[in-house]
C-alpha cells in the first residue's frame, strides 16, 4: 500500500442509551495507504459508518488510537481536530449536507473561508471545482434549482476544494437512480487517478465496491 495515511488499532465505540449499550465497533484494525481508495461494506447496522466518524475524528472513541498522516487525532483538543478536519479532510454524504439559502459556488467555497482563506481567493478556487465537476454553469443556482446527481456534484467539490489528503464518503451514490450513481463514482475515480487523494467510501452498492481498489468487509462491528 506505501505509505499510510489511515492507521487504526483496536478502535471500540459503545452507545448507551440510557437502556441499553450497543457495541457499535470491537476492536477493529485497519491500514488505508496514500492515494487509495477503499470502499467499506456490510449489511446494515453493522458499524460501517460508525468506523468511519471515528477514523475522520467526528466521533469519539471509547479505547484504541487512530493515526492519520502520522497524528494521533483523538489526541487533539476539539478545536484543533476541527481545523485539521477542514483544512486536510473532505466529506461527502448521502443527503448533501447543503445550505439551501447558499448558492452553489458558496457553499462550495464555505471550507475555505472557514480556514482563513481570502474571500477572493475562495472563490476562485471555488468556481474552479465547480469547472472540475462539469457544473461551472450551475455556480449561481440554489441547491433545490439542482438534480440529485449535481447537488452531490457540488458536495464532491466542497469536498476537494481545500485539496484534502483524504476524502470520507458515507453512502455517496445512495439517494440517486442508478445512471446518476454511475457518473458520480466516475467522477470519484477519476479524481482519485488524477489527484492521488485517498478515498474511503461506505456503501451498499455493489458497482460503487467493485470500482474502489479494496473492499474491506464488515459485519457486527468487526473487520
Amino acid at each position: 500500500m506505501g505509505e499510510l495515511i489511515v492507521h487504526a488499532t483496536g478502535i471500540h465505540k459503545t452507545y448507551d442509551t440510557g437502556t441499553v449499550k450497543v457495541q457499535a465497533l470491537r476492536g477493529v484494525d485497519l491500514m488505508v495507504g496514500h492515494g487509495e481508495m477503499v470502499a467499506i461494506m456490510g449489511p446494515s447496522g453493522c458499524g460501517k459508518t460508525t468506523l468511519l466518524n471515528c477514523l475522520s475524528g467526528l466521533d469519539d472513541i471509547d479505547t484504541g488510537k487512530v493515526l492519520i498522516e502520522g497524528l494521533v487525532l483523538h489526541d487533539l483538543p476539539d478545536d484543533d481536530r476541527s481545523d485539521y478536519r477542514a483544512r486536510h479532510m473532505g466529506f461527502v454524504f448521502q443527503l448533501y449536507n447543503l445550505l439551501p439559502v447558499l448558492r452553489s459556488v458558496e457553499n462550495v467555497e464555505m471550507p475555505l473561508l472557514v480556514s482563513g482563506i481570502s474571500s477572493r481567493e475562495a472563490r476562485r478556487r471555488s468556481l474552479e471545482m465547480l469547472d472540475l465537476v462539469g457544473l461551472s454553469d450551475r455556480a449561481n443556482h440554489l441547491p433545490a434549482e439542482l438534480s440529485g446527481g449535481q447537488r452531490q456534484r457540488v458536495t464532491i467539490a466542497r469536498a476537494l476544494v481545500n485539496q484534502p489528503s483524504i476524502v470520507w464518503a458515507d453512502e455517496p451514490t445512495g439517494d440517486l437512480d442508478s445512471e446518476t450513481a454511475g457518473e458520480i463514482i466516475d467522477l470519484m475515480c477519476n479524481l482519485n487517478r488524477a489527484n492521488g487523494q485517498t478515498f474511503v467510501l461506505v456503501t451498499h452498492s455493489a458497482e460503487v465496491g467493485g470500482r474502489a481498489h479494496r473492499i474491506v468487509r464488515m459485519r457486527d462491528g468487526l473487520i
